[in-house]
């Protein structure tokens, strides 16, 4: 098998490792009905894992630094499998957030695991795509696996997902066995070194912007399911077209972000596209009661979501070009710290105010961070100007 293939393998595992993360927004409310919950309730679940994810893997990665990385994703894997197999047979809210924790656990070493073997088997010249590969498949179970999960859900039941995700963990333990070569750890980043880069004032206010970009995202996605169903009165038999509609949209936009900052600088598409971002989830509240018009933003928004993903990334990596994988790694730990801040405050909010206003919630979380983005580029000028030098060149 060539690498190509085994890169390929890698992104697929991480979607599936990914879609057990993201599943729980697409099947909130039947998880709440099942256990007995409220929503608010459900939504933390997400919290939980992201939370764990955030903080352990990193801890984990440094720990484990020497050991194979085959045998390290098998042992990975294994751990997940069994969080999912817990989700899946055992009854009862407190054994789900025992699972979830068990699966954030196993999900972080897999994740950081596939990136660094991807990259060490690629082609000399070819790391960046095979790394950029593997994130597109994580990236994916938030785009493509909530609805297929909310699918599979409403024809078995929302246990079967977790089991499902089992079975295919353990296959994937079997292929990585199979075609993964041994592949040596490598001498482990410090952890001080890699936060003393907070320190830096430029880095921190970067990161800051995927924290208030994805969090004010998440305080609405988390709830997303219930919001449709109760709010804009979707019907529980066109939730999943929705939301593989909202998928595709969102793919599209993460390509599209790709090609306008490539095209246009940084800072024009981070801020035109969380402008755009606001203005949907706003106009979220005033076309509940149309389906067409829900769609249409529900396309919108999506677009404008997902289009500062990659500019985001690559931003970040030219903050600090010489240790750009590193702040990227602190990036993707920021990422879920954010998905846990917007699961627990949407919920916050769905439990004290109403479900209705987790979009204005949502939207002033996207503002902070195009507020913070203009006071970075407003202090850089020369940022935009390198850039486009950069092209025409």
């Amino acid at each position: 098998m060539s690498n190509t293939w085994k890169i390929y393998i890698l992104a697929i595992i991480s979607f599936l490792v990914g879609t057990s993360e993201y599943i729980i927004s697409g099947i909130l409310d039947q998880i709440a009905h099942t256990l007995g919950i409220t929503l608010a309730a459900a939504g933390q679940l997400i919290t939980i894992f992201s939370l764990v994810y955030a903080i352990f893997t990193p801890i984990l990665m440094a720990l484990t630094a020497s050991m194979d990385r085959r045998k390290l994703m098998i042992y990975a894997l294994g751990l997940f499998v069994i969080g999912n197999i817990l989700a899946f047979a055992l009854p009862g809210y407190g054994w789900f957030i025992t699972a979830r924790v068990i699966m954030a656990l196993g999900a972080g070493m897999v994740v950081v695991t596939a990136l660094t073997v991807a990259a060490k088997i690629a082609p000399e010249g070819k790391q960046g795509s095979a790394i950029a590969t593997v994130v597109m498949g994580f990236t994916a179970s938030l785009i493509i696996g909530v609805p297929l999960g909310r699918m599979t859900a409403e024809a078995l039941s929302w246990k079967s997902v977790f089991g499902g995700i089992a079975l295919l963990g353990l296959i994937a333990m079997v292929i990585i066995f199979l075609t993964l070569p041994h592949t040596e750890g490598d001498k482990p980043v410090p952890l001080s070194q890699q936060l003393s880069l907070l320190k830096k004032r430029r880095v921190a206010m970067g990161l800051s912007i995927t924290f208030f970009w994805l969090g004010g995202y998440s305080i609405v996605y988390t709830y997303l399911s219930p919001y449709l169903l109760t709010i804009s009165g979707i019907g529980d038999k066109l939730l999943s077209g929705v939301l593989l509609i909202f998928g595709i949209a969102s793919l599209v936009g993460s390509k599209f972000g790709g090609y306008s900052t490539d095209r246009w600088g940084v800072s024009l598409t981070l801020a035109g596209g969380m402008i755009l971002h606001i203005i949907t989830l706003i106009l979220l509240s005033f076309v509940t009661h149309s389906y067409i018009g829900v769609l249409v933003i529900l396309i919108l928004w999506s677009l404008a979501a997902w289009s500062t993903g990659p500019t985001q990334q690559y931003h970040l990596a030219t903050i600090e070009p010489e240790l750009s994988g590193v702040l990227l790694g602190i990036n993707q730990s920021m990422m879920q710290f954010a998905m846990a801040a917007g699961a627990g405050i949407g919920g916050v909010f769905v439990e004290n105010v109403s479900l209705a206003s987790i979009t204005w919630i949502g939207a002033l979380g996207v503002m902070i961070a195009i507020v913070v983005s203009l006071m970075i580029f407003s202090s850089h000028p020369k940022e935009k100007a390198s850039h486009l030098e950069e092209i025409n060149q």
